[in-house]
């Protein structure tokens, strides 16, 4: 009987806490600012992609200040390339899923982390040659950052995704095998609504 009691005790505790915050859906859009962090393929340097990412989030509150924010993003993402004057967009195309847990610092201000899953979906340089077999498939990043939400649904965000795994498939090009290990790095600015 105890035990029944405190479970549901502890079942409407936490309905009130949940009623108490409101579940939301929103949409969002961007900037990134791209780049590979790792080896530069031995001559040149890896610089920054600017573009963009756009997609949407649903915002679950959880106890107190805390909410679970999963996104699914369209993030287009890569770096460029420099050799002795010569440059070269990698464009790189993925669909993200970041899952971020949000504290609530104060009304409308949250910071936010956790992981941030993707699945290429393109890769192609200047020239537009499709060149995705020489990437992986799955990638994961670990993404860090804040958001304010304004009372009219409108929300301003900054985020930094650090690559965890290398983006490269070893590849063979002259009878020479390749192996690089680049990270994909990603700082996005974004706009959006919640309701």
């Amino acid at each position: 009987m105890k035990k029944l009691l405190l479970f549901t005790a502890i079942a409407l505790f936490t309905l009130t806490s949940v009623q108490s915050q409101e579940f939301r859906l929103g949409a969002k859009a961007g900037l990134n600012v791209a780049s590979l962090g790792g080896d530069s393929y031995g001559v040149g340097s890896l610089g920054s992609r600017t573009s963009f990412h756009l997609g949407g989030l649903a915002e679950i509150p959880l106890m107190g200040k805390f909410a679970l924010q999963p996104e699914l993003l369209f993030s287009s993402e890569g770096s460029n390339w420099t050799f002795t004057g010569l440059d070269d967009n990698l464009k790189l195309d993925y669909i993200r899923v970041p899952v971020l847990a949000k504290f609530y610092i104060i009304e409308g201000l949250s910071a936010e982390a956790g992981p941030v899953f993707g699945v290429l979906v393109n890769a192609k340089n200047d020239d537009g040659d499709d060149i995705k077999e020489n990437f992986k498939t799955f990638d994961a990043a670990v993404g860090i950052g804040a958001s304010y939400r304004l009372d009219m649904g409108v929300f301003f965000s900054l985020r930094y995704n650090k690559g965890l795994l290398n983006v490269n498939e070893d590849y063979e090009e002259g009878g020479v095998t390749y192996s690089y290990k680049n990270q994909s790095n990603v700082f996005q600015v974004s706009a959006g609504y919640s309701f």
